[in-house]
């Protein structure tokens, strides 16, 4: 089967290896339809984290078919049309049952990795696989893009509202016009937020951040956008900060935004090595977040308000390339030509 390898920083490339196969009583082995690139996977792709040289690439976003269980998958069996979510959860250990199964108990291996393929071996997939009903080709193009979102992007996005406990009519700024960022915004306004305030540079990102449901963009970095977003909540700060980047600045940014008692819900994944928690504990700031909770939200409210049509988080998907064109999708990713690369495998 094809599947992507990392050969180099600024390289990924399509190599034939042998498909996967059932290891364990609980895998399920995945026919991927739909795959893509995530602003994660562009960390080693740049430069900016060791990974080995011609080494399995990260890819954790997928839309599958389930091709083959394990004795004790019962949840799922070939032919289903499945969301591979990025988690592993179990649904029944003390952090699941909680709603937190981006950091499930029951086993180590909760990430997925290696899904920019033709097939993929899910691992712990009894409870964590989202069903949808009927197959691929009951769907519109969107309808897929949008589906595809619900195994990080969307999810995380609603992750980031939710640690930071969105109330209707509260005030939420979103720190990060990325995907997830962008999904962010959605949640926010799903959650009922009367003003969310997007930090944004990118005018394509802008006009989706306030389609999406934004009530104010602000453009400028760092000092100057503390300044202008407290300004515009008349000094206050925000109820509610989704911090969606996971660098110092964005952090920095995040926490100086954020009123006294407000909650900074955090998704961007740190690549920092320390963070000032002082002001925090001066202005009595909450600080949560983590992995997402893929599979409780999507199987809770995430899955249903997509093929409701209530959100469209499909958009965005900017480009679109076939799986043999998967580093040029890494490509337009690196060079902001694309919000999110689309890999269409089948």
């Amino acid at each position: 089967m094809k599947s992507t390898m990392f050969m180099e920083p600024g390289k990924v490339a399509i190599e034939n290896i042998d498909r996967p196969t059932i290891q364990a009583p609980d895998d399920v082995i995945l026919h991927v339809v739909r795959t893509c690139v995530c602003g994660s996977d562009l960390w080693a792709y740049r430069g900016l984290e060791d990974k080995p040289h011609h080494s399995e690439n990260g890819g954790h976003e997928a839309l599958g078919i389930v091709e083959a269980v394990g004795d004790k998958i019962t949840t799922v069996k070939p032919g289903d049309f499945v969301i591979a979510p990025f988690t592993h959860g179990c649904g029944h250990c003390a952090a699941c049952r909680a709603g937190f199964d981006g950091d499930c108990q029951s086993h180590t291996d909760n990430f997925s990795h290696g899904v920019q393929a033709e097939y993929v071996r899910f691992e712990h997939g009894e409870w964590a696989l989202v069903k949808v009903p009927g197959q691929p080709v009951d769907y519109s193009e969107a309808m897929l893009d949008s589906l595809l979102t619900l195994a990080d992007v969307m999810a995380t996005g609603y992750h980031a509202a939710r640690v930071a406990n969105v109330q209707a009519g509260d005030t939420v700024v979103v720190v990060g016009d990325g995907a997830v960022g962008l999904c962010g915004v959605i949640a926010a306004q799903m959650r009922g937020a009367k003003r969310i305030i997007a930090l944004s540079r990118h005018e394509d990102r802008q006009q989706l951040a306030t389609e999406f449901g934004a009530t104010d963009i602000v453009a400028s970095r760092g000092d100057e956008a503390v300044s202008e977003v407290l300004a515009l909540t008349n000094g206050a700060g925000a109820d509610a900060v989704l911090e969606c980047v996971g660098t110092e600045l964005s952090n920095e940014t995040a926490m100086q935004v954020c009123r006294p008692g407000g909650i900074v819900g955090r998704v961007g994944l740190p690549h920092e090595p320390k963070m000032d928690m002082s002001s925090s504990f001066y202005n009595n700031r909450i600080i949560a977040g983590g992995p997402a909770s893929v599979t409780t939200y999507d199987k809770s409210v995430l899955l249903k308000a997509v093929l409701d049509g209530q959100i469209h988080p499909g958009r965005v998907f900017t480009k679109r390339f076939g799986l043999d064109e998967i580093d040029a999708g890494y490509q337009a990713m690196t060079n902001r030509e694309a919000i999110k690369s689309l890999i269409v495998v089948d």
